[in-house]
């Protein structure tokens, strides 16, 4: 049987025995056909919050986070009607401020590519970044008493509009929401201190987990301490079309996405596979394989132990370059060795907490990797096997692991989030 898997922007084509291989997909959505308009009815019927036009008036300085160029977020349809209900404001006292957290800055195309060339032309955009002190302030600790530092001229701003999209997270539970805030423009501080190694350990954080996830709770208290005057969260199919818009208060709208999002992608399996086949999602989710971590953590949720991983991921940004999520793998001889330094007390690197997700999945399951932008080396420092024929390798691995033994494939990688059902596991 051919299954398509999202693969950097063209998609995949791959074939699997039809009698071992169960597909996975999040459930069908129809996109919305007038997706402009039902935003702008979003605008104007927001949830437990006065409509965005009648919140914002000449004399207000507005700020619009939105997210970088690894979030396939649709602003071609959402920014025409944020802004027209926002054009009592004169276009001056508007800037845009990219929630690129710890990620490296956007390059001017990719920002036309993010928000449109004449929004790009016509307004001011500011590239936050985590490590400029000037350019953050101090708001106090959060409950468990870490320091919380957030953008400048985000705190300065009358208005504060926090934009993106809801899909499941491999720690965070989902995206969207407080997100923007933390990590997306808080200092790097606090950033690490809610991505900590003991944060990323506990039970409670993982895809789909929202409540009782303390790294989620924590996005949403120092989000909620900045005062966000308005949200605007959608939700896509796996073709990328609209299927939900959530816009109004922050903590209402998110969980009315949340809830959306979590009936539609949260999907049932009776067992775990031997061999699990996985994306990051295509481009731009698969842009680098510090992004691709995502679909591995959603495959390692359904693999048995000592079973294989099979990931599909363009990466055409390779490890990548910026960050130090390539430094923390080479400075690890295997699984076991880079998660002690992680744990270790006073330790910190920037991207530790997907390099951490990644070596706790790997020290029980093999990883092969199918990569246009990998080399063979760059594979192997992240504790993978390349992969050069997915088909071939899946019918390897399959007669390696008996005549009973199954694939499951995810095309959509980490857009789908399976889970065994305790009653019918194998």
């Amino acid at each position: 049987m051919e299954v398509r898997l999202l693969y950097g922007s063209s998609g995949l084509i791959v074939d699997f025995p039809e009698d071992r291989t169960s597909v996975v997909r999040a459930r069908e959505t129809p996109p919305i056909a007038d997706e402009m308009g039902t935003v702008l009815r979003a605008l104007r019927e927001p949830i437990a919050s006065a409509p965005l036009r009648d919140m914002a008036g000449p004399s207000d300085h507005v700020a619009i986070v939105f997210s970088d160029i690894t979030r396939a977020v649709p602003y071609r349809s959402i920014l025409p009607p944020l802004l027209e209900e926002l054009s009592r404001v004169p276009v001056p006292q508007i800037v845009f401020i990219n929630a690129l957290g710890t990620h490296r800055p956007n390059t001017e195309d990719e920002l036309a590519e993010i928000l449109g060339a004449d929004v790009v032309g016509r307004y001011r955009i500011e590239q936050h970044d985590s490590r400029s002190e000037k350019d953050l302030v101090f708001l106090g600790k959060t409950l468990s008493g870490n320091e919380i530092w957030i953008n400048r001229t985000y705190m300065q701003s009358s208005i504060r509009i926090l934009t993106g999209l809801i899909e499941p997270h491999l720690f965070a539970g989902f995206s969207g929401g407080p997100k923007a805030v933390l990590p997306g423009i808080a200092g790097i501080r606090t950033i690490a201190a809610n991505h900590g190694a003991h944060m990323i350990g506990n039970p409670g954080s993982g895809f789909a987990r929202t409540q009782g996830n303390p790294i989620w709770e924590e996005m949403m208290e120092v989000a909620l301490m900045t005062e966000p005057t308005f949200l605007v969260n959608v939700t896509q199919t796996e073709s990328r079309g609209i299927s939900g818009v959530f816009a109004g208060r922050l903590r209402e709208a998110h969980a009315a996405g949340v809830d959306f999002a979590r009936r539609n992608s949260v999907v049932p399996v009776d067992r775990a596979f031997e061999v699990v086949v996985t994306t990051a999602g295509g481009y731009p989710f698969d842009i680098s394989m510090y992004q691709s971590v995502k679909g591995v953590a959603a495959a390692g949720s359904i693999v048995k132990d000592g079973g294989a991983i099979v990931l599909a991921s363009e990466c055409r940004e390779g490890v990548p370059s910026f960050g130090e999520f390539g430094d923390i793998l080479r400075a690890s001889k295997d699984p076991d060795q880079l998660l002690g330094m992680v744990s270790s007390s006073g330790f910190f690197m920037q991207d530790q907490w997907d390099a951490q997700i990644l070596a706790q999945i790997v020290r029980r399951a093999d990883l092969h990797i199918f990569s246009d932008g990998l080399s063979e080396d760059q594979v192997q420092q992240t504790f993978g096997k390349p992969c050069r024929d997915i088909s071939t390798t899946v019918r390897d691995l399959l007669e390696k692991h008996g005549p009973r033994a199954r694939v499951a494939v995810l095309p959509a990688g980490p857009l789908t989030v399976p889970f065994i059902d305790a009653g019918q596991s194998a």
